[in-house]
Formats: structure tokens, C-alpha cells, sequence
């Protein structure tokens, strides 16, 4: 999380520091048209600015992900930056539009409207082409502006199915090329030779190659490798399904703990899942668990058929377990524990002789599945606790610390709702332990 609102202050204070810079100075008595026309320069920037680098980061290049400590990250900027985008732009437009609200409400006289120059001899013909498409750009903008703000919107309600958001989703790249349009003809042409139009210039045309990207759906596509559904299981109490999926030989292996886009059905699309098996030498094949929290996965169950083709994308995430401690805790919650499940079948196969606490919170557990978990954690040496809500309670800070007596030594390791997991965080965090060991698998794509 840290390094998150790192990056995410560092760009927009970063915008800020530039745009401070290249506005200097200041009108020592600004009135209202001027500072009308520093607001709408302003939030330009910082919109354009934040849409561009989400633009970048939906990409799912490896370096970023590994620069923000994984995709799960990755993907929570990617939504912060939205969302500062959708604010700036809000304001972008009140501000472009407010002049004529007072005037129609006859809160003040219509100001004089000042000359942009024209396409004068005294102009090089670049400047006069884009002054020339002055009127294009803010026509085309402001109705780029309706349709961002509608999918962003959409993207931000999580009932809106996911088939829905991803289909909607793509179509943000066709309205940021409009509003890159937009900011390349409106953005004062002096401002391009300065730190911010430089800065600006280089992050639109990453934005600009990564909507090229989503568009002609190359995004992942050098990661994903094809399969076929090798074994299903179900335990419908829990309403869990478990899909093996034999894989191709191009599939590169992954880390206990990573995750992978699967599409079953090339009309619903990719959707995330946590592999739930380990990946050693002469592996051939992979495990997804999945529960039915929503429509796609409660559809599965009657739609995977043994022999079904699957493109499998991936791997991704960086919740592999990976620290200097030898001795870790680990939090499933529900279906939070099939990233411990691969773990499990990594160290029954090669110990590395750290210390675990496995504890699975879970509603029920169907007596199934209770043994396979129990089996794997004693083939791998892990202490398991079960928490059955109905008998067990919740599990809390003060619960936990009393449940491993040497948590302070520990790095806690932590999948599952989000709420569940800052609360653990915040009372460990109180009690001494460090932050940087405390990990928590932010497995949201939305």
C-alpha cells in the first residue's frame, strides 16, 4: 500500500510542482476570469495527466508490476488514478463552463472574449494548424468528457456484471484519444518546450500506445498460453469448484501464491483466478478453485465440461512469500485460502524450514475439504487453525496474538476480504509489528 499512495502523491504533486513552475508568476491581483483560466489549466493537466498513466498501468507490463510489488497493486492505482481523474476532469469542465452559467443566470456581464491569435503569419505552422482546430478540440473534449465520466462511473459499480465492465471498460481508450486531442490542442503552445509539456507530452504518448494496445486487444496476449479442462471436483455445500486444466508446454511455470486471467468462454472474456497448486519440475498442468460470489461463478458449475478448451494468461502477482523471515503467519478467508493451498503442495515438496501458522477463516467447511486442507498442512509441516464463524467467532487482532504467542517474529501474510484484512493490519500495526511484514494479496480487479 505504501508504495501505492507513493506513487500516486509523487505524480500528482509531481503534475502540480511542474505546473506551478511553468504558470509563474502568478497575477499579483487575479480577478475572476483569471483565476477561472489558472483552474481550467491546472485541472487540465492533472486529468489528462492521471488518465494517461492508468492507461499505462491497464497494460499489465511486467516491469510496472513488479516496480508497484504486483499486479493486485498495479490494478489499485489504476482505480485511485480514475478516480483523481474523474474528479479533475469534473472540475476541468465546471470551470470551462462556469463564465457562461453566471452570465445565463445574470450573476455577471459577459467578459470580453479575448483573441487566441489566429493562424497570423508571425506563427509557425504547427501552432497555426492547432489554433486552427481550436473549436474541433473543445467540441470533441466535452463530449469525450460525458462519455469518460459515464464508464468511469460504470467501472466503479461493482454490481455492474464483469462481463459488462470489461466490454465498457475498453471503450475509455476511444474517449482518452479523443482528450488526448483535446489537451494537445488547447495546452498552451508555449508550455510544450517547458518541464510539465514535456512531462505531459511523454505520459500522453504512453497512454496513447497503451489505448492502441487495448483496442486491438494485444493487451496479455504474448502471456497466454493454451489448455483443456483435465479434472473438475465440486463440493456443492460450499459451492466450490475446482478445475484442473492441463496446460500447453509454452506455459512458463508460476510462484505458489501468483494468479492467472482464465477465459472458459470467449464471449464472457478473461476473468482472474489464484492458482491453487504449486508448480514444480515435471508439472503439466494447474489448479483454479472458484466459489460462487457472483453470476460468472455461479454459472461454472453447469458450464465447465472435461475436454473444454481454456486460455489461461499469466502468471501475475507478487504475494509469493517471499521475505527474510523464517517465520510467517498466513490468513485465508474463504476463498482467500487457495493461494496457501499452492504454497502448501511448494513446501511439502521442497521445506525450507520456515515456521507456519496457517489460519483459515471460513463460515462452514464441508468435511471434505476439511481433510484434503488438513493433509496438505501436515505434508508441508504447517500448524493449522480452523475458524468456523458459527462456532469460532471472528477472528480479531487480540485473538490472533494470542493464538501464536511469537507474531512479532513473524511475517503475517493475508488473503481475503479487504475490510477483514485492515483491521488485522491496523491492530497488528498498533501492537509493534513492522508494516513492510504485513502482506496483503489486494485481489480486486475492479
Amino acid at each position: 500500500m505504501k508504495t501505492i499512495n507513493t506513487t500516486f502523491w509523487a505524480l500528482m504533486l509531481g503534475i502540480s510542482a511542474l505546473w506551478i513552475a511553468a504558470s509563474l508568476p502568478l497575477p499579483q491581483a487575479p480577478n475572476f476570469m483569471a483565476i477561472r483560466h489558472l483552474l481550467v489549466d491546472y485541472s487540465g493537466y492533472l486529468a489528462i495527466g492521471a488518465m494517461s498513466v492508468a492507461m499505462i498501468l491497464a497494460t499489465r507490463t511486467p516491469w510496472l508490476e513488479r516496480w508497484l510489488n504486483g499486479l493486485d497493486k498495479s490494478y489499485r492505482l489504476h482505480k485511485w488514478l480514475g478516480i483523481a481523474a474523474l474528479v479533475t476532469a469534473v472540475v476541468h469542465w465546471v470551470s470551462v463552463n462556469g463564465p457562461k452559467w453566471a452570465v445565463s443566470w445574470g450573476l455577471m456581464a459577459r467578459p470580453e472574449r479575448g483573441g487566441h491569435g489566429g493562424a497570423g503569419a508571425d506563427l509557425g505552422a504547427v501552432e497555426a494548424f492547432l489554433r486552427s482546430q481550436r473549436g474541433t478540440a473543445e467540441m470533441l473534449g466535452e463530449w469525450a468528457f460525458y462519455g469518460a465520466v459515464a464508464l468511469i462511473a460504470a467501472a466503479l459499480i461493482k454490481r455492474l456484471p464483469y462481463r459488462l465492465f470489461a466490454a465498457t471498460h475498453t471503450l475509455v481508450a476511444i474517449a482518452y484519444l479523443v482528450l488526448v486531442f483535446h489537451a494537445v490542442v488547447l495546452i498552451d503552445f508555449d508550455a510544450w518546450t517547458q518541464p510539465v509539456g514535456l512531462v505531459t507530452g511523454l505520459l500522453m504518448a504512453g497512454g496513447v500506445a497503451s489505448a492502441a494496445l487495448a483496442l486491438t486487444r494485444q493487451i496479455g496476449r504474448r502471456r497466454q498460453v493454451a489448455g483443456r479442462i483435465a479434472a473438475l471436483r465440486q463440493i456443492p455445500s460450499m459451492q466450490i469448484t475446482e478445475t484442473e486444466i492441463a496446460m500447453d508446454e509454452a506455459w512458463p511455470g508460476h510462484e505458489a501464491g501468483q494468479f492467472a486471467f482464465v477465459t472458459f468462454d470467449a464471449k464472457e472474456g478473461a476473468h482472474p483466478f489464484t492458482i491453487a497448486s504449486a508448480w514444480t519440475r515435471g508439472s503439466t498442468s494447474l489448479t483454479i478453485i472458484s466459489k460462487a460470489l457472483g453470476d460468472y461463478t455461479s454459472r461454472l458449475p453447469d458450464t465447465l465440461r472435461i475436454g473444454d478448451d481454456v486460455t489461461v494468461e499469466g502468471p501475475y502477482g507478487r504475494f509469493t512469500f517471499e521475505d527474510s523471515k523464517k517465520r510467517q503467519i498466513w490468513i485465508g478467508a474463504g476463498i482467500g485460502i487457495t493461494p496457501f493451498l499452492a504454497r502448501l503442495q511448494h513446501l511439502a515438496a521442497r521445506p525450507d524450514g520456515t515456521r507456519v501458522d496457517l489460519i483459515h477463516c471460513v463460515p462452514e467447511i464441508a468435511p471434505e475439504a476439511q481433510a484434503l486442507l488438513e493433509k496438505d498442512a501436515a505434508a508441508a509441516g504447517v500448524n493449522l487453525h480452523l475458524m468456523r464463524d458459527g462456532t469460532d467467532g471472528p477472528l480479531t487482532g487480540a485473538r490472533l496474538r494470542a493464538m501464536v504467542p511469537d507474531w512479532a517474529e513473524a511475517s503475517v501474510w493475508f488473503c481475503g476480504p479487504a475490510a477483514f484484512g485492515q483491521a488485522l493490519r491496523e491492530d497488528l500495526r498498533a501492537n509493534g509489528l513492522r508494516p513492510a511484514d504485513f502482506h496483503q494479496e489486494l485481489f480486486n480487479m475492479r
